[in-house]
C-alpha cells in the first residue's frame, strides 16, 4: 500500500508498505484524507526529534475496515475521525478526564508498519499518510457518514488543537479580548474558538495581509499585519493571547500584550531546546503563561461536539480545505504550506 515515509533525510511516497492487523483494542482504518500539519513537516526539519524510519501524518479520517477483540464503540464500515491521544483510559490523568496527560500518550511510538523486512516507526501513534493503520480504540471518534471526510480529517489535529485551547485550557468567556498571533491552520482554529466562545474582540495578528479575509471568516474583527498595534485596539491589553507560530519573540510579545489576570497561551511549536525570556514583575499582576498539549481535549468528547457544531452551521470545516491533493503529489502539497500559500493542505487516497 502507499505511505509516506521519512527516513531522516529525505521524505518518500513509497508503494510497498504494509501494515498489521488490529490486536485487542486496536481499529484498523482505511484512510480517505489526511491533513498536512506543520508538526508533520517539524519532523522533517528537525525541530520535533523522532526515531525514523516513520510514517508521517497524524490529522486524518476514514472508514473502520477491521476490529481487534474487545472493541465494542466502532464497527467496520464507519465513519471516523483520528486522534493522536494513545490514552491508556485507566491511569489518575485519564481517570481526572486529563487524557493529554496520560504517560502512555506520550513519547511511546509503535511500530505497526514494515516495508520488506525492515520495521517503520508510527508518528503521533497515528500515521495518518497512509491508505490504511492501526490505532487504538479510543484513537477512533465515530462521526455522522453526511460529514465530508476531507473536513472531518482536520478536526484531530488543527481543530482539536485551536478551538480545544480556548474552549478547554484559556476558557474564554463571554465578553474577554483575545489576540491570536499567526492565522495557519491552528490560529485559524483559535479564532474560530474565541467566536464560539463569545469573545467580543478577537484581534488577528500575521505578517501576511493576504490572510484578513479568511482570518475575519473564522471569526477575527479586526486584523494586523503586527502586533505593535495590538495597543491601540485594546489599550490595557488583552484578556488572552495565543501563540501559534513558535517563535521566541512571539511568545514574549504575547506576553507583554496581556492585560492585568491575562493568560497568554502557547501553541506554537519552536525546537524543543528553545528559550523564551520575559520582565518577571510583568507576570506579577496576576498573569499567566500557559503551556498547553492538543488543546487540553477529550477526543470521545470532543471530536462529537465539534462534528455537532459543524452540522449546525456554527464551527467551520471545510473552509480549512485550502486544496486536496493525491498522495503522490505530496511535495507539490508540502511546498504549499511552507510557503503559505495554503492554510492546511489535505492529502488524498
Amino acid at each position: 500500500m502507499r505511505g509516506v515515509v521519512f527516513d531522516g533525510k529525505r521524505v518518500e511516497v513509497v508503494d510497498d508498505l504494509a501494515v498489521r492487523d488490529p490486536g485487542p483494542g486496536e481499529v484498523l482504518v482505511a484512510v480517505s484524507a489526511a491533513g498536512l500539519c506543520h508538526s508533520d513537516l517539524s519532523v522533517v526539519d528537525g525541530t520535533i526529534p523522532f526515531p525514523v524510519p516513520v510514517v508521517l501524518g497524524h490529522e486524518g479520517a476514514g472508514v473502520v475496515e477491521a476490529v481487534g477483540a474487545q472493541v465494542t464503540h466502532v464497527a467496520p464500515g464507519d465513519h471516523v475521525a483520528l486522534s493522536t491521544l494513545a490514552n491508556c483510559g485507566t491511569c489518575a490523568d485519564c481517570d481526572r478526564g486529563r487524557p493529554t496527560m496520560c504517560r502512555r500518550a506520550i513519547g511511546r511510538p509503535g511500530r505497526p508498519f514494515t516495508r520488506g523486512d525492515r520495521a517503520i516507526h508510527q508518528f503521533a501513534s497515528n500515521s495518518a499518510f497512509a491508505e490504511r493503520t492501526v490505532v487504538k480504540a479510543v484513537q477512533a471518534v465515530r462521526i455522522p457518514k453526511d460529514v465530508p471526510l476531507s473536513s472531518a480529517a482536520l478536526i484531530g489535529c488543527g481543530v482539536l488543537t485551536g478551538v480545544g485551547a480556548v474552549l478547554n485550557r484559556a476558557r474564554v468567556d463571554r465578553g474577554d479580548s483575545v489576540v491570536v498571533i499567526g492565522t495557519g491552520g491552528i490560529g485559524l482554529n483559535v479564532l474560530q474558538g474565541a467566536r464560539l466562545a463569545g469573545a467580543l474582540r478577537i484581534v488577528a495578528v500575521d505578517a501576511n495581509p493576504a490572510k484578513e479575509e479568511v482570518a475575519r471568516r473564522f471569526g477575527a474583527t479586526d486584523f494586523l499585519t503586527s502586533a505593535q498595534g495590538v495597543r491601540d485596539l485594546l489599550p490595557t491589553g488583552a484578556d488572552h493571547v495565543f501563540e501559534c507560530v513558535g517563535r521566541v519573540d512571539l511568545v514574549r510579545e504575547a506576553i507583554d500584550l496581556l492585560d492585568r489576570h491575562g493568560q497568554a497561551v502557547l501553541l506554537g511549536m519552536p525546537r524543543a531546546d528553545a528559550e523564551a525570556s520575559f520582565v518577571v514583575s510583568s507576570l506579577f499582576l496576576d498573569k499567566s503563561v500557559l503551556g498547553c498539549r492538543y488543546g487540553s481535549s477529550r477526543p470521545q468528547h470532543d471530536i462529537p461536539l465539534y462534528a455537532a457544531l459543524y452540522r449546525q452551521g456554527r464551527l467551520l470545516l471545510d473552509e480549512l480545505v485550502s486544496a486536496t491533493y493525491p498522495v503522490e503529489d505530496f511535495e507539490k502539497a508540502r511546498s504549499d504550506a511552507e510557503a503559505g500559500r495554503v492554510a492546511r493542505a489535505v492529502l488524498t487516497f
